[in-house]
């Protein structure tokens, strides 16, 4: 691929891409991680405003319709997002094997994916979500029409978000999430500054913070298209090659729609979850919600590691350097660990207070309390399970994942309630909460199977 004055724009290299293909790889790694951490964080911090100011401001019942919608945004959301998994590994391999052109037809395929996508989600959420609502036993009243606001104002911009995660997945595949980062802390801070005037200002609720939530995914959105249309790699952004590359679709498929559904069956047993959580009343459902906000912070710092995993492995797996991506797996799996174990238990170790940022309710934090004593204490299990996940995927092997996710997460989690949780001996909140760390410890142990045989097979294919 060559610019107009012939020029290759492989030698206009980025001054954010990572050569993940040689030298130190957990130096490297963490060059990589820490700024897709922050991010990471940033961008939960849009939820975290919303469920801080709703929960001051705007009482408990507007807290609990907020935290009772996150199980079913993600469930929609992350077929499409899976699909940017496809685009990451895609765009790592052509581009480690210095193949500019089909770097660019997997760039502009993908953003085209990304408007579909977003319009597709924006249509299924405005249509079904408060159905499902419904059907979760969300508290009817005041909790289930607060829910349906958030809902319908949260999809109608769904399409930003769908375009900003595309996006952020090309120039992962480079190694560049430092640019992400600065996106995400503009439009953060754009985000709380107007949670703070729709709520405390002009008296709004949760359709306040909602709209909020949609102005900032659209500033993140339009910096990221900005740059990759200013970019001057091969992963630049031109609107008249704007168009769906058939082998490229079949191939963005392949790995991101099983990572796509893997990642809604996930979704889809703590929509179950969220169910029977929704049992025990407005108070658990509170507690629950905010802890299971901050247990957000320690998940994206692992899945750092998770999306540094496939991103490493794929660059390593075009570039042909095949005896390198034991030592990336190994790398992720140390680092996630340290992480997962440090900010689990700090977690737990100052839930209270961090709880108290949400909702003065003693009864509210007390049930906070209990969901991080049973799972942020373990998280770290959750971290090790979607590194091997990460790698497989860079490796090209998504189906694989996600069969043993299905049966491993949501088939296993859904039995869970099913059955163990309606014995009335074992109907408490901890019953649920324990179904986490048995899935997590059954899916990470067959994944590293999975692992063990995929690399002893390609092994034999690459020679080495």
């Amino acid at each position: 691929m060559s610019d107009k004055n012939g020029g290759s724009l492989r030698a206009k290299k980025s001054l954010f891409e990572i050569d993940m293909c040689s030298g130190s790889i957990v130096g490297k790694m963490l060059l990589f991680a820490v700024p897709l951490i922050f991010s990471s964080v940033l961008q939960l911090l849009f939820n975290a405003a919303d469920v801080v100011i709703v929960g001051k401001f705007a009482g408990d019942n507007a807290l609990a319709a907020v935290g009772s919608t996150g199980a079913l945004i993600n469930l929609l959301v992350n077929v499409v997002m899976g699909l940017s998994v496809g685009t990451n590994v895609l765009v790592a391999r052509h581009f480690a094997a210095k193949e500019d052109e089909e770097v660019s037809k997997a760039v502009h395929t993908s953003m085209v994916i990304s408007v579909i996508g977003g319009i597709f989600l924006t249509i299924i959420g405005l249509i079904f979500a408060p159905k499902i609502l419904v059907l979760m036993d969300t508290p009817a009243g005041e909790v289930r029409d607060l829910a349906t606001l958030y809902l319908r104002i949260y999809f109608l911009g769904i399409i930003a978000s769908v375009v900003y995660n595309f996006g952020s997945a090309v120039l992962r595949a480079i190694g560049d999430t430092v640019r992400p980062l600065i996106f995400l802390f503009i439009s953060g801070v754009v985000n709380v500054g107007l949670n703070l005037f729709f709520v405390i200002k002009l008296g709004m609720s949760v359709d306040g913070v909602a709209i909020a939530t949609v102005v900032s995914q659209c500033i993140s959105a339009t910096c990221v298209v900005v740059v990759l249309f200013t970019e001057k790699s091969s992963v630049k952004l031109e609107l008249k090659k704007l168009r769906i590359s058939k082998d490229k679709l079949i191939q963005i498929l392949k790995i991101g729609l099983p990572a796509g559904i893997q990642g809604s069956l996930f979704s889809l047993s703590n929509v179950a979850l969220q169910s029977s959580i929704n049992y025990f009343g407005e108070t658990v459902i509170a507690g629950n919600s905010a802890a299971g906000n901050l247990e957000g912070f320690v998940y994206v710092s692992m899945n750092a590691f998770h999306q540094a995993a496939i991103s490493f492995v794929g660059q390593n797996v075009g570039a042909g350097q095949y005896k390198r991506v034991n030592k990336v797996l190994y790398s992720a799996l140390g680092c996630v660990t340290a992480v997962g174990v440090l900010l689990g238990w700090g977690l737990f170790l100052f839930g209270e207070p961090l709880l108290g940022l949400y909702t003065t309710s003693p009864e509210v934090i007390k049930a906070g309390m209990s969901r991080l004593g049973m799972i942020s204490t373990v998280y770290f299990l959750c971290g090790i399970m979607d590194v091997f996940v990460g790698a497989l995927r860079g490796l090209g092997k998504s189906i694989m994942p996600m069969i043993v996710s299905l049966i491993g997460a949501c088939g296993f989690r859904l039995l869970w309630v099913a059955t163990v949780f309606q014995i009335p001996q074992f109907k408490y909140i901890e019953t649920v909460y324990i179904s986490y760390t048995i899935s997590w410890i059954m899916t990470a142990a067959t994944h590293m199977i999975c692992y063990i045989v995929t690399r002893k097979k390609l092994r034999q294919v690459w020679g080495t």
